[in-house]
């Protein structure tokens, strides 16, 4: 009786071994993904206080912001796909040369909450998804707040003021750069540098240093409501691939109108939603397998349609992700067996999208992502993606060289900031810095013993930890188990 023979698994399409792409995305994720350091976790805490700090200045500057804010913070910047709006290239910027991690910030310039009514949106004018924002809604304070940043249009013998994206966006981006100069010319011990704060599309980009860490943020001014709008509630009778994990009631918490317009619409006035904060939610029930496979995925489609961003936005990625979950069982997505097949899976997605010239959004289907593209716009989007799909396992190989040498540039960066921050720490000690310091700050280190023991006693069992900024004794920082405090 023969032995039987064990084939190794080949892609028929591109000829490639399938085991070779499941390792490549495997080392990818390893790259890829940030393990934080009780050092580095510090520096992140401090820079997203900061972040809030600036935002609480730019409240006092005029009182637009509300007073009690609730914002929303997505893991990845706004050209990497986190929501569907236009932004510019980060042009010569990098991972690794200019930033190690970066986020998407979510600024409510106006809160519908804890409202007793039902949600009312202008859709007259716009296609699905979109809306225009009547100050009606709020009271006159209010109207009069925001009128500089309004449109104002004759209806019906009635005075209407629209919110105006642009404007919001252009008052938004001049406070920020007044807060971040008043920063820069007035730095404190212990504060985070801020390196760069610059305008692109409807975002303003903030860039941060901490230590050995610097973070890329994308802020973005939003309009922020509680409940669910009447335009999505047929997405919620549809099956989805989240029934029984998770109550319906935890998916329809909030969404939000972003500053983004169709190609249709009227730029000055038109708003599009975003159901980012149902996504975050939705996101803990994709298997982890699945998760690691699209972000190679996006990883490797981000860098071919880069210069087709503009068309093609790579939030449409993430949008094939939703509906690929909701169409393949998820035990065949939580196998790491899969992870190559979901990854070549993906870019026949892709492929499919675009030759029926159809990519609905996933929360209000009847709005078609990529209905605008013309014929010939699409041909060459098709032989990029062919190009991708005839050589899987190059094109993860390139991802993953690009993301190696994006952790070296980090590191390279972070050693070279802790040998800079140990000279400053010798030259304060020849010169007898370091003796000063002991007397005057012994009343703060009898303050910090007592509540260290406090923090022991009401956590009992859990992991506490105390950090303390070289460059700044006077604000130690607590982390019990993963909080911080």
């Amino acid at each position: 009786m023969s032995e039987e023979v064990e084939f190794e698994k080949i892609d028929f399409r591109s000829g490639c071994s399938l085991d070779r792409v499941q390792s490549l995305i495997n080392i990818f994720d390893d790259f890829d993904r940030h393990e934080f350091d009780d050092q580095m976790a510090l520096e992140v805490h401090t820079m997203k206080e900061h972040i809030f700090n600036i935002l609480g200045d730019v409240q006092k500057l005029d009182d637009k912001l509300p007073a009690a804010n609730e914002y929303l913070l997505l893991s990845g910047g706004a050209r990497d796909g986190t929501l569907d709006i236009e932004v510019d290239g980060i042009g010569n910027m990098s991972r690794g040369n200019d930033f190690d991690l970066d986020y998407t910030l979510f600024v409510p310039v106006l809160k519908l909450h804890d409202r007793n009514q039902p949600v009312a949106l202008d859709m007259r004018h716009s296609i699905p998804c979109h809306s225009w924002l009547s100050l009606k809604l709020f009271d006159d304070e209010t109207v009069s707040r925001w009128q500089s940043c309004c449109c104002t249009i004759e209806q019906d013998t009635e005075t209407c003021h629209f919110l105006s994206p642009p404007k919001v966006c252009d008052w938004f981006h001049e406070a920020l750069c007044k807060v971040t100069e008043q920063f820069q010319q007035n730095p404190k011990r212990g504060q985070p540098n801020i390196q760069k704060a610059e305008k692109n599309g409807v975002a303003t980009t903030i860039i941060l240093s901490s230590g050995g860490t610097r973070i890329m943020y994308d802020l973005v001014p939003v309009i922020s409501f509680r409940g669910w709008p009447a335009v999505a509630m047929g997405w919620l009778s549809e099956n989805h691939f989240w029934d029984g994990l998770i109550p319906e009631e935890e998916v329809i918490t909030g969404f939000h109108l972003v500053p983004a317009s169709s190609l249709v619409g009227n730029k000055d006035m038109e708003w599009r939603l975003s159901f980012a904060r149902s996504e975050v939610q939705l996101k803990r029930y994709i298997p982890l397998p699945f998760m690691k496979t699209f972000y190679a995925f996006k990883a490797v489609m981000n860098r071919a349609l880069g210069r087709f961003s503009k068309v093609m936005k790579p939030y449409i990625l993430r949008s094939l992700l939703l509906w690929a979950c909701d169409r393949i069982k998820l035990h065949y997505l939580a196998s790491e067996e899969t992870i190559a097949e979901c990854f070549l899976g993906l870019i026949d997605d892709t492929l499919q999208c675009l030759l029926s010239r159809s990519c609905p959004n996933y929360f209000i289907p009847q709005y078609n992502m990529i209905g605008h593209l013309d014929d010939q716009t699409v041909l060459k989007l098709c032989q990029v993606v062919l190009m991708v799909r005839s050589d899987p396992a190059e094109h993860v190989q390139n991802a993953v060289d690009q993301v190696k040498a994006a952790r070296e540039s980090t590191k390279e960066y972070h050693d070279k900031q802790i040998k800079l921050r140990s000279l400053r720490k010798d030259e304060i000690g020849e010169n007898g810095g370091a003796a000063t310091d002991l007397g005057t700050d012994s009343r703060q280190e009898l303050d910090l013993a007592e509540k260290m023991r406090r923090l022991v006693d009401s956590n009992p069992g859990k992991s506490i930890s105390v950090f303390i900024n070289p460059d700044d004794h006077s604000q130690p920082h607590f982390r019990i188990d993963g909080k911080f405090f």
